[in-house]
Parts: structure tokens; C-alpha cells; sequence
């Protein structure tokens, strides 16, 4: 593959812990770069990669794990079993992993209230949805009788939003305004942060 330009930053996987056979044979301390969080290295494991996609989202747009020593860090295990586990981090200009330490002021769990709203309509919705529609959710509670495959689409923004993320290319940074129904892209949504985060 030929050079890259993306305004996103690297990341870096590192695997941290195996517990049972893994078809990739990914083994403790293999290490994996990914150009930005759209470029999975080559024959990469969509299994991790599904699992792993709302976390180095939200780590490239600025999230921070306050309950990590790393804040800018975060494990995520295979959704096959839990036989693996990876530690993803963000690499700065200069290939260095960012690090911000540990919070010590962190209390636990503090989830933000957001907004998922219909700002564009076509063709059919299955759950009749139009534009203006608006529903509510805090930190990562699903929003019951949703449809799944939108909030499966919106999930990785409002993972972000939850733990910090700003969407520089935005309007608003608090808001994404581009999450599109995967059933032929007849509705986008727009979720947008309502909470302040505290910096």
C-alpha cells in the first residue's frame, strides 16, 4: 500500500495477555501499527477489529480513560472467547506513544447524556423513522426499542463522546451529524454530546 495522508493519528496494538489457541497465532508482546483507525494491518482479525473499532475511534479523536495509567490507552478483549487481550494507544507525529498519566481525581463511571437525531430521510425506514426524531441516551445504555443495526452504527460516537472525543471536523466538535443506516443509508443521524465534559 502506498503512502497514507490521513489527518488521523497512528495506533499502536499491543497484545498483553493469551489464554487459548488464536487462528492468527498472535502471541504476548506482538505489536501491531495501524495507519489510523480506517487502515487495519494486512490478513488483521475482523473479530478484534469489530470489537476493537469504537475504541480507536474514541482514542483518535481525543479520548481519555481517566482509570488508566495511561489515560490515552485502553485493553480490549477478542469477542471470540476472551483469548486474547490487546492494549491500544495513540502514537504522537513522532511515532511516540501519547501518554497522559492516570487521573488520580477519578471517582468512577461518569456518563454523559447525548442526543441521536434524524436529520436525513429517504426511501423506506423500517421503524418508520423521519426526520426530527430524537431519542436520548446516557454513557453507553442502549436505548430500548431502538433499532439495533442504527445504534450499532452510532455506538462508536457515542463510545467517543462518552469518554471525552471532539470531532474536530465538525461544526459543533460535540456532535457527529455523518452516521448513516447501514440498510441502504435511508437515514443519518446525528449524535451530538449534551454534557460538558470536565478537561
Amino acid at each position: 500500500m502506498s503512502n497514507i495522508n490521513s489527518p488521523f493519528p497512528k495506533l499502536k496494538l499491543t497484545v498483553t495477555k493469551v489464554s487459548e489457541f488464536c487462528y492468527h497465532g498472535y502471541k504476548i508482546g506482538d505489536e501491531l501499527i495501524l495507519e489510523d483507525f480506517t487502515h487495519p494491518p494486512e490478513f488483521f482479525c475482523l473479530g478484534l477489529a469489530h470489537a476493537l473499532f469504537p475504541v480507536i475511534y474514541a482514542l483518535s479523536f481525543g479520548a481519555k480513560f481517566g482509570f488508566r495509567d495511561n489515560q490515552r490507552s485502553l485493553l480490549v478483549t477478542c469477542p471470540d472467547g476472551g483469548k486474547l487481550e490487546f492494549k491500544a494507544e495513540i502514537l504522537d507525529k513522532e511515532g511516540k506513544i501519547e501518554y497522559i498519566p492516570k487521573d488520580q481525581n477519578h471517582k468512577g463511571p461518569n456518563p454523559k447524556k447525548m442526543i441521536i437525531e434524524v436529520v436525513k430521510a429517504k426511501g423506506k425506514c423500517t421503524f418508520g423513522y423521519k426526520v426530527g426524531d430524537k431519542w436520548e441516551t446516557t454513557g453507553l445504555k442502549c436505548i430500548p426499542g431502538f433499532c439495533g443495526a442504527a445504534f450499532h452504527t452510532a455506538f462508536p460516537a457515542l463510545f467517543a463522546f462518552n469518554f471525552g472525543a471532539e470531532f474536530f471536523f465538525m461544526n459543533s466538535p460535540n456532535s457527529i451529524d455523518t452516521v448513516t443506516c447501514p440498510d441502504g443509508g435511508n437515514i443519518v443521524f446525528k449524535v451530538s454530546r449534551v454534557e460538558e465534559v470536565n478537561k
